[in-house]
């Protein structure tokens, strides 16, 4: 290079204006007078109203739990014996439990109208009755259901499921009586013993002398009723007991008024209806209503 072939002063930082590209964007930053890149301008903020509404799913509904406890009275009972060969009890009380609320109730958030039950024990004992169910001394909210270790000792070993079947089917029965309502102890007592029942049939736990029957009264209680309100189940619609039960729940019982309440007729026609479903009845009965309960008479007379 000679002297008269000087170079070109390079452009100065204020005049330049740079632009850095990335692989996936463009971003463009103009020099200020000072030499300093301008930034880009920051993202405007999403409003609350413009951004997507999220929701949280309630949870679904459950039934309530309680303590389950068994006290044995006596280990070497022949009774004890076939109990436990027979039963797993941590699973087939728990099933009991299951039984009765998922056919008398259905779950709500608070679960307020579901009757309060905190601890079932089960007292395996020799006495002189099956089974009964009352409330501990500690509160009601504490049930006991007690069932008799010689009766179980002389259930059938024979089909191979009689056993667990009978004994399960007691357990459910007497589930019944801790969690259901009496309409402060006024519902007649076949009621309350045929909703028990009920609960028992519709859980496939029936033992094999049940039948349907034509007796003198709707309220002669246990399978007699059970069979009824598995009738007015039918007739009636799914939940249909559910309803009896509930309308139980905060009121005396007044007959009248209870049934003509749910179903529109009196329970002395509900009954009738009922009767004349029954197959293989002779042909010179007939079901007549007196009073307040219903009657067989021979049309021969």
């Amino acid at each position: 290079m000679t002297s008269d072939q000087s170079p070109k002063p390079l452009a100065t930082p204020l005049a330049m204006s740079a632009t850095v590209q990335t692989t996936n964007s463009t971003t463009t930053a103009t020099a200020n007078t000072n030499g300093e890149a301008t930034p880009s301008p920051l993202p405007k903020p999403v409003s609350p109203q413009s951004r997507p509404a999220t929701t949280r799913p309630h949870p679904k509904p459950g039934y309530p739990t309680c303590k389950l406890r068994v006290e044995c009275h006596d280990l070497n009972h022949d009774g004890a014996e076939v109990f436990f060969t027979n039963n797993i009890v941590s699973r087939d009380f728990s099933a009991a439990v299951s039984t009765v609320l998922s056919t008398l109730y259905k779950p709500s958030q608070s679960n307020s109208h579901i009757a309060p039950v905190r601890s079932v024990t089960l007292v395996l004992r020799a006495m002189d009755t099956l089974a009964y169910t009352t409330g501990s001394e500690l509160d009601d909210e504490h049930k006991e259901i007690h069932f008799d270790l010689g009766y179980i000792s002389k259930i059938p070993a024979e089909p191979s499921n009689r056993r667990r079947d009978e004994i399960q089917g007691v357990l459910v029965h007497e589930m019944v009586h801790c969690w259901q309502w009496s309409a402060y102890g006024t519902a007649p007592g076949g009621l309350v013993e045929g909703m028990a029942d009920f609960v028992r049939l519709k859980a496939g736990l029936s033992p094999p002398h049940w039948k349907k029957e034509r007796r003198d009264s709707w309220d002669q209680g246990y399978q007699h009723t059970g069979y009824f309100l598995d009738w007015i189940e039918t007739q009636y619609g799914e939940g249909s007991v559910r309803r009896i039960n509930e309308a139980l729940m905060n009121k005396r019982y007044d007959e009248e008024a209870f049934w003509t309440g749910l179903f529109s007729k009196s329970v002395q026609e509900l009954w009738k209806e009922y009767c004349e479903t029954l197959p293989g009845q002779l042909a010179n009965e007939a079901v007549v209503v007196e009073g307040n309960s219903q009657k067989l008479r021979d049309t021969k007379e």
